[in-house]
């Protein structure tokens, strides 16, 4: 059964679970609604979901250097207290969120911080590209959104495979945690330097 947008955003709707997860509830389930949910349940991520609109003011700013200074990494972790953000399955998180952030160069903590703007030149190069290799027109648009997809993939923390077990997502480690940990955690935000990125481009400007 085709899994439509639809259904993805009823089953977040009522489950508060990821696009990601929901797509493969119900890819698992072959569209039926309520065994997607119950695979939500038991994957333990309709639990996270139901933690996320709880406040996550404490946690951590780690700090990671890589390469004999050559990459470093900040990265802001939340959780709801004191007593979770000293735990050492909360650190241990946090550092390897860091790992992850030096190893794979994300862009961005989730979909949402990608610009329209950005996206919808993503597509522009899609679609140029897909006419010069001389695809049909009518099988662009689906050439188009798998790109697309795939630069989120690649760009965004939170899709990305984790870099220890590529059968994770950062979305399903993080929900492990917040299982584990009991409490809501964010991926707040994040820097990545590499050194003497940018310096061409300093150069050049000269």
């Amino acid at each position: 059964m085709a899994i439509t947008t639809e259904m993805i955003k009823e089953l977040r709707s009522t489950t508060h679970a990821g696009i990601l997860n929901c797509r493969k509830a119900l890819e698992a389930s072959d569209g039926d609604f309520q065994k997607a949910m119950d695979f939500l349940r038991e994957k333990g991520l309709a639990t996270a979901a139901k933690r996320a609109s709880r406040a996550a003011s404490e946690g951590t700013v780690e700090l990671y250097s890589h390469g004999n200074g050559r990459v470093g990494v900040m990265v802001e972790v939340n959780c709801e207290t004191d007593f979770v953000a000293r735990s050492e399955s909360f650190r241990s998180f946090a550092h390897e969120i860091a790992l992850q952030i030096a190893a794979a160069s994300p862009l961005y903590v989730t979909d949402e911080e990608i610009s329209q703007e950005e996206l919808d030149h993503e597509a522009e190069v899609a679609t140029a590209k897909a006419r010069e290799e001389g695809k049909p027109d009518k099988i662009i648009p689906r050439i188009v959104e798998g790109y697309l997809k795939k630069y989120k993939d690649e760009n965004v923390l939170l899709r990305q495979a984790y870099i220890r077990d590529d059968s994770l997502t950062i979305q399903e480690l993080l929900n492990q945690t917040i299982g584990s940990t009991g409490e809501n955690l964010v991926i707040r935000r994040f820097e990545r330097w590499a050194l003497g990125e940018g310096s061409e481009d300093e150069e050049s400007e000269e």
